[in-house]
């Protein structure tokens, strides 16, 4: 019988929240085993957030010499081997997933790959059986030559994430996903992307940079998270080269056409229609919401007190920085340091040809009386200041209560929208009112325009 080997606890999945859960327990001085089925940072790094950012860089460098030939002052042509770049991305990925390794395993942690299965014994034991990855680029040479590692553990905690939503249509099977991104031999001279969120429209952006005709087709509307007058912006000045199709049923794929109730369009089609929580691991052993995530408290312990989870395997805000936070509360109360997540105003953003960001407020602190907004044009500045002479600076939106003074939403398209917003919502968050900024002295030359707008209102 293979041995069974204790450990206190153990982590399945090194996305942002077992990655960041991982690494928190090594810090505070508690064994750990980190197990991951792939590759070491999730989602984000590997088929998400990083990938467009690399792919968005070179679509701006793209946009932005075509801007600069139109003004006349540079002349020439360019041109994207997709190939190319995609091997570079992975270049870096590798680099960054051993930088993540050696980062859990600077705290004592161990790091093996493998797909994980979970179990409860008869004496209500919690069971991790491994089935060894010894193929994997990053596995260490202390358990190659093994097929199966079998660990019981004190406590566990499930960051196994969730995977690309594909619907109930005829044909998906000829239907890429986020996760085929990288693959792609070269850029589709026609591409349809099924979906509405910020997923399809940062990809929208990127290949029709690219050269790609583009069509989004969303079964209601598009970016519903964003303030109309944000959204409006993006459709007319950052996805113009797009089309958009709202309100459209997808009634069939095929291997180079999607068939609609509003017509027949050719190209590939790529699937963006949001993701499914990786719960499969546990559904057997502790209980799961009606969406098929993970039922946990507010310590995030699920049904079973010693079984943990966090992530986008729970539902709810399914963000990089919201899942590194979770997965670090989590660890906390693993290791015995009680504290509860609190609801907080969420730092957004989507990734274009400007970054557009916006604060989402908890839904329970908003009703929508005595809010006053202001909207003013985005700054020149830099990065902006050869988009003066075609008026696409960006816009600023901040929404106050008239009576607290408080600020109640914030929007921004900007070079600097990110650091700008991710700032403001902590400020939000410590209950900051518009005097507040009375003494604030921005950086300049800058491109926020929050501060103007709440030292004029």
């Amino acid at each position: 019988m293979e041995e069974i080997k204790k450990v206190k606890n153990i982590v399945i999945g090194a996305g942002p929240a077992g990655r960041l859960g991982s690494f928190e327990l090594g810090k505070l001085g508690e064994e750990t085993l980190l197990i991951e089925k792939k590759y070491i940072a999730g989602t984000c790094l590997n088929e998400g957030c990083m990938v467009v950012c690399a792919l968005t860089d070179i679509s701006r460098f793209i946009r932005s010499f075509k801007r600069y030939n139109e003004f006349g002052f540079i002349d020439g042509n360019i041109s994207l081997d997709y190939k190319s770049a995609c091997d570079n991305i992975k270049k870096t990925q590798l680099l960054l997933r051993r930088l993540n390794q050696e980062e859990n395993e600077s705290v004592d942690n161990n790091v093996i790959y493998g797909e994980a299965s979970v179990e409860i014994s008869d004496d209500d034991k919690i069971i991790v059986k491994v089935k060894l990855d010894n193929d994997n680029e990053l596995q260490r040479e202390n358990v190659k030559n093994k097929d199966y590692d079998i660990y019981e553990a004190e406590n566990l905690l499930i960051a196994t994430g969730a995977r690309p939503f594909i619907p109930n249509i005829d044909g998906a099977k000829y239907a890429l996903t986020s996760s085929d991104v990288l693959s792609l031999k070269e850029v589709p001279s026609k591409l349809n992307i099924v979906g509405g969120g910020i997923i399809a429209t940062e990809l929208s952006n990127i290949f029709s940079s690219f050269g790609s005709e583009v069509k989004i087709i969303a079964r209601s509307e598009i970016l519903k998270e964003l303030e109309p007058e944000i959204k409006s912006y993006v459709v007319k000045k950052l996805i113009n080269e797009v089309d958009i199709y709202e309100n459209t049923n997808v009634l069939e794929i095929t291997e180079n056409s999607i068939i609609t109730d509003k017509g027949e369009f050719e190209g590939k089609t790529l699937i963006a229609t949001g993701r499914v929580p990786n719960s499969e691991i546990v559904k057997d052993i502790v209980e799961l919401n009606e969406d098929g995530s993970i039922k946990v408290n507010e310590f995030f312990q699920t049904s079973n007190p010693n079984i943990y989870a966090a992530g986008d395997v729970t539902g709810g805000i399914t963000l990089t920085p919201y899942a590194r936070k979770e997965g670090i509360s989590a660890a906390r109360n693993m290791a015995g340091y009680l504290n509860k997540f609190d609801e907080i105003i969420v730092p957004q953003s989507l990734t274009l040809d400007l970054d557009v960001s916006f604060t989402q407020k908890p839904a329970s602190s908003d009703d929508g009386s005595n809010v006053e907004d202001v909207i003013i044009p985005g700054l020149g500045g830099p990065h902006a200041f050869w988009r003066i002479l075609r008026g696409e600076t960006g816009i600023t939106k901040v929404s106050l209560n008239s009576e607290t003074e408080e600020i109640v939403r914030a929007s921004q398209i900007s070079p600097s929208s990110i650091d700008d917003t991710a700032y403001l919502a902590f400020l939000m968050n410590m209950g900051i009112t518009k005097e507040d900024f009375d003494d604030f002295l921005e950086v300049h030359p800058s491109t926020d325009a929050y501060y103007k707008i709440l030292k004029i209102m």
